[in-house]
C-alpha cells in the first residue's frame, strides 16, 4: 500500500499534475527506461500576446466553463522552473509566437517592455509570429537582438537582398538527445495584416521544409525533429501530411487548446493556447536514434495549481510601472462577463462593432475577428482593457458599399474560416458586424454558404448602397474599408477605434452578455470554441 501510494504521489508531482488538468497520451510502455532509452522533455507556449500579469481565464472542457486567474509571465516562469527540477534540467523551451504584442504596454513601447521579463523564462528558441511586425521590420530585427533566445524562419526574407532574417532551425542536445527544431510563420503576413507592416519583407511558402527535414536528419544528425509553425491549427495538420520525417508539429497562432494531440500522417500535431494560461509539455522516448514512445499535456496554468515567481513578478512590475497610471485610468463600466472566445459571434465583439457603427453613424459596423484578449469581469473597462482587446490604434473609415459587395464580401470570409482546404484559410475568426444580420451553413461549398443577409432588419438588396465604417488598415488601397475593395466615398474619420469605444461607453449602454443571432451557423453549435469542426 505504501508502494502504491507513493507512485501515485509521484504521478501527480509530474508536470504539476492535480485535479482538473489535461488527461496524457500514449504513456511510456515501461515505468524504467533501459540503458539506451532516453527522454526529451518539451515546454512551449505560443501567443502569449504580451500578457504579462495575471488575468481572469474562461476554461470549458467537456460541457462546463469556469472562469480562475491564470497566466503571467511569473506563473510560466514557475511552472517551468518545476519541471527543469523534475528533468534535472534536461528541459528545452520553445515560444510560438506572437509574443511582443497584445497589450498597452507592449504598443507603448514598441515590445520593449517585454524583453527582460522574457528573456527570464529561459527560452531556447522561438518563432516570430504574424503580430510580430506590428511595429515594422526594423524594430523586429532590434528586438531579435535583444532576446536571449533565437527566433528561427525558414521562410521570412529581406525583400531586397533574399536573405533569411533569421536562421531557419536550431538543434541542440538535450538530455542525450540531439533535438532539431524548424522553424516556419505565416506566409500570408502582407495580406492578413496590414500590408505597411511588413513592407521590405518576403514570406515564402512551405515549399522548403521536406529538404530542411532532411537536412538536420542527415546533415545534423538530429534523432528528433520539431517543426514549430505560427499558421494555426489547421494549417499545421496539414502541413504534417505534406512535411515527412517531423516527429512532433508545435502550431501556434489560432490559439487552439488540444488536450489530446491530432494525429496526422504518423505525426502529432498540438497547439497550447494562448496568453500564457497554458503550458504544453510532450515527453519523447528515444531509442536508437529513434522516437519509440511519446506523451502529450496541456497544463493549465491557473493560480491555484501553480505559484508565481518572485524574481519574474518583480521584473514584471519595473516593466509595467512607467505606464501604470496610464493604463489603470477608467473608461467605463460592465455589468456583465464580456468574452470574445467564439469563432462566429460573442459580446464581447459585439459592443465593439457597435462602437465602430456609433462613431461613424452608419448602418452598418464592422470590427475584425480577433483572437486576443482575455475576459472583463463586471466592473471597471479600463484603458488596459481597450489595448488587449483592440492593441491597433487604427483609424476609423467609411464608406458606400452594394448590397452586390457585401455578399461577395461575406461569402469570401466564410471561406476565409471555414475552407475544406487547410491552406484556404486565412487569418482570424469571422468579422463582427453591428446593424448587419447573417445566417450561413459553414460546410456548403465555397461561394454558396450564406443563406440569408439583413441590414436593419431587412433583406439585403444587390444594387442598393449601404453606408459602412469600419477600421482602416495601413497599406490597404484608399477605396478599400476592411478587406472590401471598391468601397464608393471612402473617407478616414479624426477618431480612432479606441475612442469610438470610449465614447460609446461613456453613454452608459445596457451591455448583454447573451447571444444576438448576429451571425448564426445554421450547421454549427451556438457557441463555436474551434475552428477544428472537423
Amino acid at each position: 500500500m505504501m508502494r502504491l501510494l507513493s507512485l501515485l504521489g509521484a504521478l501527480f508531482a509530474l508536470g504539476g499534475l492535480g485535479p482538473g488538468c489535461a488527461r496524457t497520451i500514449a504513456p511510456p510502455a515501461d515505468s524504467v527506461s533501459g540503458p539506451q532509452r532516453k527522454q526529451l522533455t518539451v515546454l512551449y507556449v505560443a501567443d502569449l500576446h504580451a500578457q504579462l500579469r495575471a488575468h481572469p481565464e474562461l476554461f470549458w472542457r467537456d460541457g462546463k466553463e469556469r472562469i480562475e486567474e491564470a497566466g503571467g509571465f511569473a506563473r510560466v516562469a514557475a511552472a517551468i522552473q518545476r519541471i527543469r527540477a523534475e528533468r534535472g534540467g534536461d528541459v528545452l523551451v520553445l515560444d510560438a509566437g506572437d509574443t511582443i504584442q497584445g497589450s498597452g504596454a507592449a504598443a507603448l513601447t514598441e515590445g520593449g517592455a517585454l524583453i527582460e521579463p522574457l528573456n527570464a523564462l529561459g527560452l531556447d528558441a522561438a518563432v516570430p509570429g504574424n503580430w510580430e511586425v506590428v511595429y515594422g521590420p526594423q524594430v523586429l530585427r532590434q528586438r531579435a537582438r535583444e532576446l536571449k533566445h533565437p527566433l528561427v524562419a525558414a521562410n521570412l526574407r529581406d525583400a531586397a537582398s533574399g536573405e533569411r532574417l533569421f536562421p531557419p532551425y536550431l538543434v541542440k542536445e538535450v538530455g542525450g538527445v540531439k533535438v532539431a527544431v524548424v522553424g516556419f510563420t505565416d506566409p500570408d503576413v502582407p495580406r492578413r495584416q496590414p500590408p505597411g507592416y511588413s513592407q521590405g519583407l518576403r514570406y515564402d511558402g512551405p515549399e522548403a521544409l521536406p529538404a530542411l527535414v532532411r537536412e538536420v536528419r542527415e546533415r545534423e544528425g538530429a534523432q528528433v525533429v520539431l517543426l514549430m509553425t505560427h499558421v494555426g491549427l489547421a494549417k499545421a495538420v496539414g502541413l504534417a501530411a505534406r512535411v515527412p520525417g517531423v516527429d512532433v508539429h508545435l502550431s501556434g497562432d489560432t490559439h487552439e487548446r488540444t488536450y489530446s494531440p491530432i494525429e496526422q500522417a504518423g505525426s502529432w500535431v498540438v497547439e497550447p493556447g494562448a496568453f500564457g494560461s497554458f503550458l504544453g509539455r510532450l515527453d519523447l522516448w528515444v531509442e536508437e536514434g529513434r522516437v519509440v514512445d511519446r506523451r502529450w499535456e496541456l497544463i493549465e496554468l491557473t493560480a491555484s495549481r501553480f505559484p508565481e515567481d518572485p524574481k519574474v513578478a518583480r521584473l514584471v512590475d519595473a516593466a509595467l510601472a512607467p505606464h501604470e497610471a496610464k493604463l489603470s485610468a477608467p473608461v467605463g463600466h460592465t455589468g456583465v462577463t464580456l468574452a470574445r472566445y467564439a469563432v462566429v459571434e460573442n459580446p464581447l465583439d459585439n459592443v465593439l462593432a457597435d462602437a465602430i457603427r456609433a462613431a461613424g453613424g452608419t448602418e452598418i459596423g464592422l470590427s475584425n475577428g480577433f483572437r486576443f484578449g482575455t475576459p472583463l469581469l463586471p466592473g471597471p473597462v479600463r484603458e488596459a482593457d481597450l489595448w488587449n482587446l483592440f492593441p491597433i490604434v487604427n483609424k476609423l473609415k467609411t464608406g458606400k458599399v452594394s448590397g452586390r459587395q457585401l455578399r461577395a464580401f461575406w461569402e469570401q470570409e466564410l471561406e476565409n474560416v471555414f475552407a475544406k482546404d487547410p491552406e484556404k484559410r486565412f487569418g482570424g475568426w469571422l468579422p463582427r458586424p453591428s446593424g448587419m444580420t447573417l445566417r450561413f451553413r459553414a460546410d456548403a461549398p465555397k461561394g454558396q454558404r450564406l443563406l440569408a443577409l439583413e441590414v436593419g432588419g431587412r433583406p439585403v438588396e444587390d444594387a442598393r448602397l449601404y453606408t459602412v465604417t469600419a477600421c482602416e488598415r495601413e497599406g490597404d488601397a484608399p477605396d478599400m474599408v476592411c478587406r472590401i475593395p471598391g468601397v464608393q466615398e471612402p473617407r478616414v474619420l479624426d477618431i480612432d477605434a479606441h475612442e469610438a469605444v470610449r465614447r460609446f461607453l461613456a453613454a452608459r449602454p445596457r451591455l448583454d452578455d447573451a447571444l444576438q443571432g448576429r451571425a448564426v451557423g445554421e450547421d454549427l453549435p451556438p457557441v463555436l470554441r474551434t475552428q477544428q469542426v472537423r
